[in-house]
């Protein structure tokens, strides 16, 4: 509410106060809704096109060449959020992403759609977001500062899982009554609205860190490089998480290649029932986002504890064959995978120094959103020779086991919070109230 002028907000919405990143905040709203829409749309095309035996494999292909440049390039995109201002990376960013929407769902309109377009529009979109989503990701504290940084990530989750609720849901209503193209051309639109925000943003209210000067050769764009690899090598707090995060991603989030499958073979439920899974999925995740940003600073038993119940929901989910059951395990699905992405980028962002920030957060969103490739190519190669309850069987078994070998490191004294520093010096261990608060703590009262 606006008490005398100020906005005031509860423990939950602390980063709102801050007004450039309630522009940032509603815009994402928007567009992430699109992106979701998107999202399914792109399965149900390919499963149309190809023929639902396909499906998988070919949806598993989209991941990987849609995730590949982020992988191999994600790093080199870390090095230009540090050297450029953020916030006009971003403008350029989503405003190619949006053309790149408009121009698929021209494709599917016009009928002259084919599987090569739809890759080569998905690489393309690899490319921009090798630039955008380090640049996206570091620009947040910038908005807010240190003291808010993990409630606005949390809020961002919130955003990303509450769409992924309402994006599907529409998506599923549109597809079967005009079809894929306008999901891909409402989504183009909703650009619109992060650019909108961007462009309204007052740079005297900005945080910006202090800028990397620009390196003039390709020894010193390596160096740039393992600056900040050396730094997550020799922060082994920021080590853990990023490791953790790339398991959970790689084996855990592969969701767009086996939900289709299911919706349409296994469970025979048509579109309405794959928005409706999706659906589900977003629910338990905007719980466990809003969840997460009740917390005054992010939780290692949060990061730890939602890998396992995301791990146990994928083995629920691969045996069976009832729609209550899987709209239950998708629901929990949602839950444990953004408790422990909320929680990991959190840990990153408020451990890593302001020059580092752009290549830190490479490596983390190269980790996260690269590993998908890998992730997309194994669940739809197994799942096209032995099915998707294979494939989510094997990847629900392997978050587990990584989410267990984890936590024995933390509970061992593996785990220390050093200086951070490329020397290797290493310092305390993990304080204690980071490790054992509950997910449902109370948040620290929020600055005047």
């Amino acid at each position: 509410m606006i008490v005398g002028g100020r906005v005031r907000i509860g423990a939950t919405g602390r980063a709102l106060r801050h007004r450039n990143f309630r522009f940032f905040f509603f815009g994402q709203l928007i567009s992430v809704t699109g992106t979701w829409m998107q999202s399914l749309a792109l399965g149900w095309l390919l499963g149309t096109l190809v023929g639902w035996n396909q499906a998988v494999v070919y949806i598993g292909l989209l991941g990987v060449v849609q995730f590949m440049p982020v992988m191999v390039l994600g790093l080199f995109g870390g090095i230009i959020a540090d050297i450029w201002p953020k916030r006009r990376t971003v403008i350029a960013t989503q405003t190619i992403a949006g053309i790149l929407a408009l121009t698929l769902g021209g494709l599917d309109y016009f009928g002259v759609i084919a599987i090569w377009q739809i890759f080569l529009l998905a690489f393309l979109l690899g490319l921009v977001n090798a630039v955008d989503m380090p640049s996206r990701q570091s620009f947040v504290v910038e908005m807010v500062g240190h003291e808010d940084i993990a409630n606005a990530v949390a809020l961002n989750s919130a955003v990303f899982n509450g769409a992924r609720i309402v994006g599907p849901a529409v998506a599923g209503l549109l597809i079967g009554v005009v079809g894929t193209a306008m999901c891909f051309t409402l989504n183009g639109l909703s650009y619109g609205a992060v650019v909108v925000g961007l462009l309204m943003m007052r740079d005297s209210e900005l945080r910006p860190a202090e800028r990397l000067a620009i390196p003039r050769s390709l020894g010193a764009v390596g160096e740039n490089l393992a600056e900040g690899l050396r730094y997550v090598w020799h922060t082994p707090l920021v080590l853990l998480a990023i490791t953790v995060i790339g398991m959970v991603s790689t084996f855990g989030m592969n969701f767009n290649v086996v939900l289709p499958v299911m919706a349409a073979q296994t469970l025979g439920v048509g579109s309405n029932g794959y928005g409706l899974l999706y659906a589900s999925m977003g629910a338990g995740a905007l719980i466990a986002a809003l969840s997460v940003a009740t917390l005054a600073r992010p939780r290692l038993r949060v990061l730890i504890g939602g890998g396992i119940v995301l791990g146990i929901a994928e083995l629920v989910l691969a045996s069976t064959h009832f729609l209550p059951i899987a709209v239950v395990a998708v629901f929990f699905c949602g839950v444990g995978a953004i408790a422990t992405a909320a929680s990991a980028n959190s840990l990153v962002q408020i451990t890593v120094p302001g020059p580092l920030r752009g290549r830190v957060m490479s490596v983390y969103t190269t980790v996260f959103s690269g590993s998908t490739p890998i992730g997309n190519g194994l669940t739809g190669g197994f799942g096209g020779l032995w099915g998707t309850p294979v494939a989510l069987l094997m990847n629900g078994g392997v978050v587990l086991v990584a989410e267990v070998a984890a936590g024995i490191a933390i509970l061992r004294g593996k785990v220390q919070v050093g200086s951070g520093g490329a020397s290797g010096q290493r310092g305390q261990h993990v304080p204690t109230e980071v490790l054992a608060a509950p997910l449902a703590g109370s948040a620290a009262p929020s600055p005047e």
